[in-house]
């Protein structure tokens, strides 16, 4: 397809890096389309075919606050505030911004993002947020790792309704539509994938075994029409003590390779991993050494969509900030520099506090096989101070996941026709005309846990 991500690693042409660092995007998109109608090198040409589609979604959707704007908006929500903060802010990297025709913009979610982040501001609040909900959510994380310690593992049966519909303005009823949810796939967690019901009835639903695993609806939109799926499945998670001294002197050599344009080796990458290995050998205590750098030195924030990022690795490496994606594909790229099989993994974080999208990466040492490393989960509780759950996260997971994909950057069954508003994977779902796929702008998207039940094993 046109929009394969392994083109992103080709340059873009000068002229089109100046007028999108000035946020000319509809002087870059013409550029684009001139430079589309000469004869050029096929690589180039799907680069600059993918770039008009990244200025569209940066251009619209992702950075839709001005200075003044966005000055109003911390004057109302925090005390004391002062206008030259978000000047300071901007200077040292703590909000997210570029420019729109020469005129700074703020990304849709900054301020979310200096609550969540920065405890300063937090502290500030003019409205103080309810944190009952994040305190019980950190009690429930705490718990689990004392209970997988104490039992050697956990068993839970998990009952999930997911939902997707397209918002009323960009309605057409009476076209017809290619809808896409994300399903639970079968790895090593999971198992007993049961679908309960489907509204309207599925007109595919992918095996088990796909890499992202989804269900497919194709219809005749009708008026105020929600797609829903709802399952139950068995999620069973073994408690890991990884211990150096028990590494094999032969690992394996699977999962080891590039796959552009994020998991690269780039030479910055290779400096930076000599730094942080610092000549270790043994492939525990090199995977130790990558999280420990990963959960304590790249900042957690929320990304702009990582269709506009170029090389994720590199950027959170060199940015030092990313979400919970950001760093598990940082983590994959060194693990696979430092010859340690790791993939990816994602899908739903499910509880009774909190239902939403994550993403974690798995790890491959001899003879322990694959183990898990949640980088966000590891470095939130470092930065709280809880070491036993820092410490945990390295080697395990908890219960409380829906895993619907296995890899990055690969086709939907059946595979998608336009633009997928996610190309990296798939945790809220996808919605297409005959004419055009839709962004998460357009679209509602909900996930909600009915039950989820202990199992004595």
């Amino acid at each position: 397809m046109y929009y394969d991500l392994k083109y992103m690693s080709v340059p873009l042409p000068e002229d089109v890096i100046k007028l999108k660092s000035y946020g000319d995007f509809n002087g870059a998109e013409k550029l684009i389309q001139f430079l589309l109608s000469q004869e050029l090198p096929q690589a180039l040409q799907k680069r600059l075919e993918i770039e008009q589609d990244i200025i569209r979604i940066v251009g619209i959707n992702e950075y839709p606050f001005d200075f003044k704007e966005a000055n109003k908006m911390m004057k109302d929500t925090f005390k004391n505030y002062d206008e030259q903060e978000l000047t300071e802010l901007k200077e040292s990297g703590k909000v997210d911004w570029l420019y729109i025709d020469g005129k700074v913009h703020f990304q849709r979610r900054f301020l979310m993002n200096l609550i969540k982040t920065q405890a300063e501001y937090e502290s500030r609040l003019l409205v103080k947020e309810d944190n009952e909900v994040d305190r019980l959510r950190k009690q429930e994380l705490t718990q689990n790792v004392q209970l997988m310690k104490a039992n050697g593992s956990r068993t839970v049966k998990i009952h999930l309704k997911s939902s997707i519909k397209v918002k009323k303005e960009y309605e057409r009823p009476g076209e017809k539509v290619r809808v896409y949810l994300p399903l639970p796939k079968a790895c090593k967690q999971v198992s007993d994938i049961q679908i309960v019901q489907t509204t309207p009835e599925a007109t595919i639903i992918a095996t088990e075994e796909e890499a992202q695993r989804t269900i497919f609806f194709e219809t005749i939109l009708e008026e105020n029409q929600v797609f829903s799926v709802e399952y139950t499945y068995i999620n069973h998670v073994n408690y890991v003590d990884l211990d150096p001294e028990k590494a094999a002197e032969q690992q394996p050599e699977f999962e080891l390779h590039e796959q552009l344009p994020h998991i690269q080796f780039t030479p910055y990458l290779e400096q930076l991993l000599e730094e942080i290995i610092a000549g270790e050998s043994n492939p525990i205590k090199k995977a130790r050494k990558i999280y420990d750098f990963i959960t304590t030195r790249v900042n957690y924030s929320f990304m702009r969509e990582y269709f506009t990022i170029e090389n994720i690795s590199e950027y959170a490496a060199v940015n030092l900030k990313g979400d919970c994606g950001v760093q598990a594909i940082l983590f994959i790229t060194l693990c696979r520099m430092a010859k340690i099989p790791a993939k990816w993994q994602s899908g739903l974080y499910v509880s009774q506090y909190y239902t939403g999208c994550h993403d974690w990466a798995q790890f491959y040492v001899a003879p322990y096989g694959w183990v898990f490393a949640d980088l966000s989960f590891g470095g939130g509780a470092k930065r709280t101070g809880d070491l036993d759950r820092w410490n945990y996260y390295f080697g395990n997971l908890d219960v409380f996941r829906m895993p619907a994909n296995s890899e990055i950057q690969t086709d939907f069954n059946p595979p998608k026709a336009f633009l997928r508003a996610d190309p990296i994977d798939n945790q809220r779902g996808e919605f297409e005309y005959e004419n055009q796929g839709l962004p998460y702008a357009y679209l509602e998207v909900k996930q909600e846990l009915i039950k989820m039940e202990e199992i004595a094993k």
